[in-house]
Parts: C-alpha cells; sequence; structure tokens
C-alpha cells in the first residue's frame, strides 16, 4: 500500500503499523485459532502499547506455537518459569497463566459445541454504528463490549475487561471504527 494513502492517525509512519492497519485491522475474522491469538494480545497489551505486542508477536507465535489451543492449554508451572525467562514476550506471569486459562475456557467452549468465533461475533452491534470522523469520535468501550466482557468472565476468562474487548472487536471487524478520512472506510470488506 502507498504511504501516501490517507489512514487512521493511531498507525503513523511506523511500517510495521502499517501494514496492521492496512492488512488486518478492522477486517472480518472467523478463524478461532487466530481469534484466541488476538484475544491473548489483547491481554499482554493491558497497560502496554500496542506497537509493543505488534513488535513481540512473531515471539509470541513463537512461544504459544501459533497460539494452538491444545499446547496452550496444556503448559505447566513448568513452562511459565520458562516462558518467564523469555525476553521476546511480555514475561508477566499473570498474562501467560490467563493465556493458559484462556486456551483451557475456549475448548471448554468447544466441548459445549460452541466456538470463541461463535461467542464473540454475538455481541456485533445490531445496527451500523456512525463512521468517527475524528480520533476523538472513536470509543474506547461500547454497550456490546461490556456485555461480551460480562460473558467471557461469566466462563472464567481472565483480562478481558470492556476496554480490552472493545480493541478486540475493532482488530477482528466486529466493529469498524475506521476513521471516515480512511482510505480502508470506503473499500470493500
Amino acid at each position: 500500500m502507498s504511504a501516501d494513502l490517507p489512514r487512521c492517525h493511531w498507525c503513523g509512519n511506523d511500517p510495521l503499523y502499517v501494514a496492521y492497519h492496512d492488512e488486518e485491522w478492522g477486517k472480518p475474522l472467523h478463524d478461532e485459532q487466530l481469534l484466541f491469538e488476538h484475544l491473548c494480545l489483547e491481554g499482554f497489551q493491558c497497560g502496554l502499547s500496542w506497537i509493543t505486542i505488534l513488535r513481540k508477536r512473531e515471539n509470541f507465535r513463537e512461544a504459544f506455537r501459533n497460539f494452538d489451543l491444545n499446547y496452550v492449554a496444556a503448559l505447566t508451572d513448568a513452562d511459565i518459569d520458562t516462558l518467564c525467562t523469555n525476553p521476546g514476550i511480555i514475561r508477566n506471569r499473570s498474562k501467560i497463566r490467563s493465556t493458559i486459562n484462556n486456551a483451557q475456557r475456549v475448548l471448554a467452549l468447544h466441548k459445549d459445541h460452541t466456538s470463541l468465533d461463535e461467542l464473540l461475533w454475538s455481541f456485533a452491534p445490531d445496527t451500523p454504528q456512525k463512521r468517527p470522523r475524528d480520533p476523538s469520535d472513536l470509543p474506547t468501550t461500547s454497550p456490546e463490549s461490556h456485555a461480551l466482557a460480562r460473558a467471557l468472565k461469566k466462563r472464567a476468562f481472565t483480562f478481558v475487561g470492556p476496554t480490552g474487548m472493545y480493541a478486540l472487536m475493532q482488530a477482528v471487524g466486529i466493529v469498524d471504527d475506521h476513521l471516515e478520512s480512511c482510505f480502508l472506510a470506503h473499500s470493500e470488506p
């Protein structure tokens, strides 16, 4: 994509951020493993900038075997100790434990004959929202993200607050918050 195209303000000029914005952010995603990856990365992002997570994303993928649910769900305390020594990821023990817990929770969804995809997308807004014109128009939560966070917490997921869940909804295309001035606001899904 051309560097001259008008984009959402948040991606700036960082090539990694621009590629994420242009190729991923806001595009509808239904792949279970990639949705799980996004859920985990939002948890790791708590208190940090998204660019920090993007820069470590490949390391996260390596550490968690591309966020393979069965692999992650089976990680042990010894594995957590090892992960806490990995400088390529966020070495927060609580966030690592949350990733393992959330893998177990997704597998429990599967046993109940549902999927993370079905659960997340069931919280899509019923009506299209007005496209934001200005960065100050971008919400950080929504009634749907609050409801999603409650539903996930009820199922014992962790690191799933309403702000993180709104960011997840934006990232995987459940909501489309590309600014009116962004070239992607006028492209086909």
